[in-house]
């Protein structure tokens, strides 16, 4: 497993955080940015990055992008065909978006949780498993068929 994990300027202490406690739990990580704190930079850019890292090889990729709300990065990463991100901001929520809606990408809201939560989210993020019920499936073919 490789975890690809990319922010803007108010996520970047966040990540650089999490870079290490991915990296504390022998799991692969590549850092796409920002790599210095830079006030005026586009949270798109990263998400860009992480979403095009994932699909490289969906079955083994995972990625996590930052931003202060969480919500320009999933909408960035989402506009990827083949990426589903969504936001995570409870444990319980996280599990069951990566269960029953086979997240790829986790988007965290640097501004609304802190970094134990975010360590948290991760480990649920890497450790759930996706349902392969048919409703599930079911369900995720009809969201596929949005973006061909």
């Amino acid at each position: 497993m490789t975890i690809f994990i990319a922010a803007d300027h108010r996520g970047f202490e966040l990540k650089n955080k999490l870079v290490e406690y991915i990296q504390e739990k022998n799991i692969r990580v590549e850092d796409l940015g920002n790599f210095r704190l830079e006030p005026n930079d586009d949270n798109p850019d990263y998400a860009i990055k992480v979403a095009q890292a994932v699909l490289q090889n969906p079955k083994e990729f995972l990625g996590i992008v930052i931003c202060g709300s969480g919500v320009g990065v999933s909408i960035t990463a989402n506009r990827h065909k083949g990426i589903r991100c969504g936001i995570g901001f409870h444990e319980e929520q996280i599990k069951h978006i990566k269960e029953n809606d086979h997240i790829n990408v986790l988007a965290l809201p640097s501004d609304y949780v802190s970094e134990e939560q975010a360590k948290k989210f991760i480990d649920i993020f890497i450790e759930a498993k996706e349902n392969y019920d048919p409703k599930y499936l079911r369900r995720s073919k009809k969201m596929d068929k949005i973006l061909t």
